[in-house]
């Protein structure tokens, strides 16, 4: 993998009210548990469009998925961990 791995997660308002920032929370602690701190960046950004389905998270500007303070470590191991190699 070249460069870093952007992980993005929406903060815009449906999003802020589902617990974007709780999963931002585990996505960081996370990176500390696995040593990805220097692969893997994680960002707060604004509506990603897909309101409905908060919290809407992007990675490395692919398809908009909804995860869920409840399901950050499963979509971090199914997504991110294989995408790094681990």
């Amino acid at each position: 993998m070249s460069g870093m791995m952007k992980i993005e997660v929406c903060i815009g308002s449906a999003c802020h009210i589902k617990g974007s920032y709780n999963v931002i929370n585990s996505f960081q602690l996370l990176v500390e548990e696995y040593g990805l701190a220097d692969q893997v960046e994680i960002d707060a950004v604004f509506c990603l469009g897909h309101c409905t389905e908060a919290v809407s998270v992007r990675v490395d500007a692919g398809e908009v998925q909804s995860v869920s303070g409840a399901t950050a470590r499963e979509f971090f191991s199914q997504n991110i961990l294989p995408a790094i190699g681990k």
